[in-house]
């Protein structure tokens, strides 16, 4: 009986010694803590300390991305009575529907180790109540049209902002990565709402247009005050280069004729009588005509002034 006994005993013995032994998983860290103090942080692998009454070992899952909800919960936010949790008063004394949506990691530093294996059971409903308070913050100064219309992005992003401030006051361990968010006003005045919005969203449109508008009707005046340079510029061009190639010929010409009268005074007479000869013929080709003056000399000068009888019908 003895011996049964002892081997009993020799077993309970070991099975309580084998307590001492734990796993750490390659995506855990590990905590122990002997008595409550912390006095070891296990790397991943196989871990051996006093057993279980001694130490307490703490294995930390910190590349788990956990999950909770925060606001407004439309399956439980009328079960007691008053105000639902999530539902917010904007700036303008309107109500309005706020559900958040918070991914959240346990750091993985020494500390950050520490804070979360003291704070386990509190870190849900601290996240989510400081999530809230922040969130409240930036609705108590907006009116309810900024709130629906740009909250969905600008909200996140707030609350992103100052919760890792707060969070660090709380030791809690943990990072939040990313904040989801629904809002909606109050199931009494969404249909209203939803109106407010359309008519927005009409708004948003047709100034969209016209602004697209805006761009094209410029884009073409540009085009056109850019053709209409390039035209002038090429005309100024053209009439510049025949002004000089006119230049040019007139002084080419009157350097000829200045050579010419040296060697023949009547040359430019000469010149002069054919090319009146030339107008004479091309005026006569178009009905024109040429007549004598003697006929119009008078005892008052030159009259040149003819009375024309109308043509009978």
């Amino acid at each position: 009986m003895m011996p049964r006994l002892r081997y009993f005993v020799l077993l309970v013995l070991a099975a309580y010694l084998c307590t001492g032994f734990a796993q750490v998983r390659p995506e855990e860290r590990a905590v122990v803590r002997r008595f409550g103090q912390v006095v070891a942080r296990p790397q991943p692998g196989l871990w051996f300390g006093f057993p279980w009454g001694i130490d307490r070992v703490d294995r930390v899952p910190v590349r788990t991305v956990r999950q909770i909800k925060a606001g407004f919960n439309p399956e439980t936010a009328f079960d007691a009575p008053g105000t639902p949790v999530g539902q917010y008063l904007t700036g303008d004394q309107n109500l309005v529907n706020v559900q958040l949506v918070l991914d959240y990691a346990i750091g993985e530093t020494d500390p950050d180790l520490d804070d979360y294996v003291m704070h386990q059971d509190q870190v849900d409903v601290a996240l989510a109540r400081e999530a809230e308070a922040i969130a409240g913050e930036w609705l108590g100064g907006r009116s309810v049209d900024d709130v629906l219309l740009t909250g969905t992005a600008a909200l996140p992003a707030w609350i992103m902002d100052r919760l890792p401030d707060r969070l660090a006051t709380l030791k809690l361990g943990v990072k939040v990565q990313r904040i989801g968010l629904a809002l909606a006003p109050p199931d009494e005045v969404r249909a209203a709402f939803e109106q407010v919005s359309q008519a927005q969203t009409g708004i948003r449109t047709k100034e969209y247009q016209a602004r697209q508008e805006t761009d094209l009707r410029r884009r073409q005046a540009e085009s056109l005050r850019y053709r209409l340079e390039q035209e002038a510029e090429t005309f100024k061009s053209g009439q510049i280069r025949q002004a000089h190639a006119d230049s040019a010929e007139f002084l080419a010409q009157l350097s000829a004729y200045r050579e010419l009268k040296k060697n023949n005074p009547d040359a430019l007479s000469l010149i002069w009588w054919t090319e009146m000869q030339k107008t004479l013929i091309g005026l006569k080709s178009r009905g024109g005509r040429v007549e004598p003056l003697d006929a119009h000399l008078g005892p008052g000068g030159l009259d040149v002034s003819q009375l024309i009888t109308p043509k009978r019908r």
